[in-house]
């Protein structure tokens, strides 16, 4: 008999399949994204404070070009290959691979909290409470752990397809997300279910 626990990692297992599979063949939708996210940024996000982006996976909504179109400086995330997830300032430098063999910076500092104005984070799903489906990893997660790093509004870049109405499997550790950015463009958690 499987614990409630395993259940939960199943149940995980069959959503990510799931929601890999609605997000195929939706990059058509990737301008109206990126055009979302960007109204976003430029009306919540000081022209000083960073925006934490991401390097897009396979199917992921590719956010690059916002490197040149935002006034606000950007940063990428760098994963060690052990669980930690820092941000680097993403400029004309050479990227390498991090930990995670995802194309990173590799030179200067890393940043702290404070000079992160928002991060836009990738995920398979969210659901209406803000808690987002991830490939398992726990990276964002245990980044997000630290209350300085879960102050920082964090959104979740995705297709509306791959909105959940059902309530996601949630873990002890999972903090919801500020809302979510899509083709329709932003919506929040809903009060009722936020906690």
């Amino acid at each position: 008999m499987k614990t409630f626990d395993q259940q939960k990692r199943d149940e995980k297992k069959m959503l990510r399949r799931k929601f890999r599979l609605r997000r195929r063949n939706q990059d058509h939708f990737d301008s109206a994204i990126c055009q979302a996210a960007r109204d976003m940024v430029q009306n919540k996000v000081l022209n000083h404070a960073v925006v934490g982006l991401y390097w897009p996976l396979a199917d992921e909504v590719d956010l690059r070009s916002l490197q040149l179109l935002l006034e606000q400086p950007v940063a990428l995330p760098v994963a060690d290959g052990q669980g930690g997830l820092t941000y680097k300032i993403w400029d004309e430098q050479m990227l390498s691979p991090d930990g995670c063999n995802i194309p990173a910076p590799t030179s200067g500092p890393s940043l702290k909290p404070s000079q992160l104005g928002m991060i836009l984070v990738p995920g398979l799903s969210i659901d209406r409470s803000g808690i987002r489906l991830g490939y398992g990893g726990g990276y964002y997660d245990r980044l997000r752990s630290d209350p300085t790093w879960a102050d920082i509004p964090a959104w979740v870049i995705l297709h509306s397809c791959c909105l959940s109405e059902p309530l996601l499997p949630r873990d002890p550790w999972d903090i919801p997300f500020s809302g979510w950015i899509c083709e329709k463009g932003a919506g929040r958690p809903s009060a009722e279910t936020a906690s």
